[in-house]
């Protein structure tokens, strides 16, 4: 499993495939890969915005993502997963998230996909500054975080 933060733009299906050249041997046998890319938004809570600063703590940043993997590793039967996300200076249609989960099952993929998502958005210590046209404001709450039904 590998999680790294971005200091400068990316290209999240570039990486996407040359993670998984690099893991070949970890991830054969595999059924499934569920990905997701996150990318900015132009608009926020019914206002346009132009530029987005994204901050972290480096090191409890990345050791709370690591927290969320080994979490969704403990409900579904993951072979791999690869968290990159974007910090510093962004603008409307830059990646800033790519999820991707590996297992042998495509529904495993899709939810752990979903919930590491999920988490990262209201549990990872990241911090938003958005630059809209009257000014900048720092965003003061994350969307609610995925909740997983119990069986």
């Amino acid at each position: 499993m590998k999680v790294e933060v971005l200091t400068s733009a990316f290209d999240p299906w570039a990486q996407l495939q040359a993670y998984q050249r690099s893991v070949v041997d970890v991830v054969q046998g595999y059924g499934a890969t569920a990905v997701f890319v996150g990318t900015m938004r132009d608009y926020n809570e019914g206002r346009e915005v132009s530029q987005m600063h994204l901050e972290h703590y480096p090191g409890m940043t990345e050791k709370q993502i690591e927290k969320i993997l080994a979490e969704a590793a403990l409900h579904w039967d993951l072979v791999d997963v690869l968290v990159l996300h974007r910090v510093g200076d962004l603008h409307p249609s830059e990646p800033i998230v790519l999820v991707a989960v590996w297992s042998a099952h495509r529904a495993e993929a899709f939810e752990a996909s979903r919930f590491v998502m999920e988490k990262l958005k209201s549990e990872a210590p990241f911090w938003k500054k958005e630059v809209h046209a009257s000014g900048q404001h720092w965003v003061e709450k994350n969307t609610p975080g995925y909740r997983r039904d119990e069986d």
